[in-house]
């Protein structure tokens, strides 16, 4: 028996190895390989989340928070008390009272003595008939610092390598305000210039084979660049705080100006972000909201 005969033989043993499996595969059921995620407008519960903690210069300690609504739109007040607790000291210790949809990362802060060692905060929010709960202590592998805090944890040098420092942001008082009418919220911000402003090239239209514009773009040749922008968000509150325009705001001239109408009548603390592109500040806000007659 020759050579080749032998080559040809195997060559048609290989080949049907390598195909077999595949034309089982084809006639076979699929399955599936991940299980569709489902999403729920309401009716779930939140889960605070501790994100680390901060070494002050004085040797205290603050333990930062956050929380992950898993409701894509339901939001609730929650009150600091028997439902939204923080111990030991609380159970108001400053958190959220007003929850928004899906994850808001490093919140808040409870700061702790520099003889806190191995205790534990925690803190506890029901809603929908479930309790979660988020730790905070003070394990080594958990520390983070301010620049943490301002690039939205993003990673950044731990020291002062990088030369782009936080905006700087102050927003004009507003002591009181009515559900009939909305106030108006105006942010002072200054910054370093850092970082640059990127330029997106001007792109032509794109036209499709009988002349038609497809898709419109910017055809002046100028370039969009990127700057400061303020955004507000809602901290604390009895009701829904709706703010326009509701986004980030360009700074132009060193301010940018931003309205708030409140649902309902109470005390409300409202939180704004100058953000330079990379890194952050916030600013805190408290409105008293009442009828008017």
């Amino acid at each position: 028996m020759s050579t080749r005969f032998w080559f040809l033989t195997l060559a048609a043993i290989a080949a049907a190895a390598l195909t077999g499996p595949s034309r089982a595969s084809a006639q076979s059921p699929q399955v599936p390989t991940a299980i569709p995620q489902t999403k729920f407008d309401s009716g779930q519960d939140i889960v605070p989340v501790y994100e680390g903690w901060i070494r002050n210069p004085d040797g205290s300690f603050d333990l930062v928070f956050g929380y992950f609504n898993r409701n894509y739109k339901e939001e609730l007040a929650i009150p600091a008390g028997p439902n939204n607790t923080v111990e030991p000291g609380g159970p108001d210790r400053g958190q959220p009272t007003y929850f928004l949809p899906r994850r808001q990362a490093r919140l808040f802060r409870v700061r702790v003595p520099a003889d806190w060692g191995t205790q534990t905060l925690v803190w506890t929010i029901t809603v929908n008939g479930r309790a979660e709960k988020a730790y905070g202590d003070l394990l080594p592998v958990q520390e983070i610092n301010e620049k943490i805090i301002a690039s939205g944890g993003n990673s950044v040098p731990f020291g002062d390598e990088d030369p782009n420092k936080p905006p700087t942001i102050a927003v004009a008082p507003v002591s009181r305000a009515s559900v009939s009418a909305p106030v108006t919220l105006t942010a002072t911000v200054t910054d370093d210039g850092l970082p640059r402003p990127r330029t997106t090239p001007a792109r032509a239209a794109t036209t499709a084979a009988d002349g038609r514009i497809e898709r419109q773009v910017n055809t002046s040749g100028a370039a969009r660049p990127r700057g400061l922008t303020v955004r507000w968000f809602e901290y604390r509150g009895p009701g829904k705080v709706m703010f326009e325009p509701d986004g980030a705001v360009p700074v132009v001239g060193g301010m940018a100006t931003t309205s708030a109408r409140f649902a309902a009548p109470g005390i409300y603390t409202l939180i704004g972000t100058a953000n330079d592109g990379q890194l952050s500040q916030r600013t805190t806000v408290t409105v008293t909201v009442t009828v008017e007659p």
